[in-house]
């Protein structure tokens, strides 16, 4: 073997490491147990900081059954169920108050209360919810009642009539799981353009729930 030949060898050996040292570092870890995830991961919720962590299955699974971490871990389900498809809201609906036309509710179980953020380009506005508005919401969906404390969340997305009167105001309503909530909110604040966000903000909107219904729907995964 030429000494060229040898040093064309060495050069590639190095290109190697070099690509598998990026790699490593590219993936994410666990943060449970350490150990090297892929992005399409699962998350668990601590209930008692209300902060989502990265997981590998194996922590994922340990945390999906119910009080398997105690008071303090739970799994964030994979579910989405459609409560409300571009239909006009009813009175119980818009007793939610949806300021921006967008928002999401869950119920804290540390409180006990249900809780509303809405989203911003700053991030998210929380406050409590009124009990008896939740409780006459509830009472009129089917399928609310099954909203899983901390780790599912209703979402809510009204689109209003043009200014010229063309169609009519309309509501999409969704249970999804949470961390999908808090990936809207860094869409919404990556996008946003100038005081009422731009037309790229709402068509990224439109689209973000179109998937989310198909995805309801039982269609290809979001």
């Amino acid at each position: 073997m030429s000494a060229g030949s040898q040093t064309w060898t060495g050069l590639d050996r190095v290109r190697q490491y070099a690509d598998l040292r990026r790699e490593r570092a590219s993936l994410e870890r666990c943060e449970f147990c350490g150990v090297d995830i892929t992005p399409e991961h699962g998350h668990l919720v601590n209930i008692m900081t209300r902060s989502l962590l990265c997981v590998c299955r194996s922590c994922y699974l340990l945390f999906t059954h119910d009080r398997a971490g105690g008071a303090r871990f739970r799994a964030v389900p994979t579910r989405y169920a459609l409560l409300l498809d571009g239909e006009e809201a009813g009175e119980a609906w818009n007793a939610l108050d949806l300021p921006i036309g967008l928002a999401f509710f869950f119920r804290n179980s540390a409180t006990g209360r249900m809780t509303a953020f809405y989203p911003s380009p700053a991030g998210v506005t929380e406050s409590e919810l009124a009990l008896d508005t939740w409780d006459d919401l509830a009472r009129n969906v089917c399928g609310l009642e099954t909203l899983e404390s901390d780790v599912e969340a209703l979402l809510a997305y009204r689109q209003l009539a043009s200014a010229g009167g063309e169609g009519a105001n309309r509501t999409t309503a969704l249970i999804v799981p949470v961390d999908v909530c808090y990936e809207l909110v860094g869409r919404i604040r990556r996008e946003w353009r100038g005081f009422q966000g731009g037309e790229a903000v709402w068509r990224d909107l439109d689209a973000f729930f179109s998937r989310m219904c198909e995805r309801a729907r039982g269609g290809a995964p979001l």
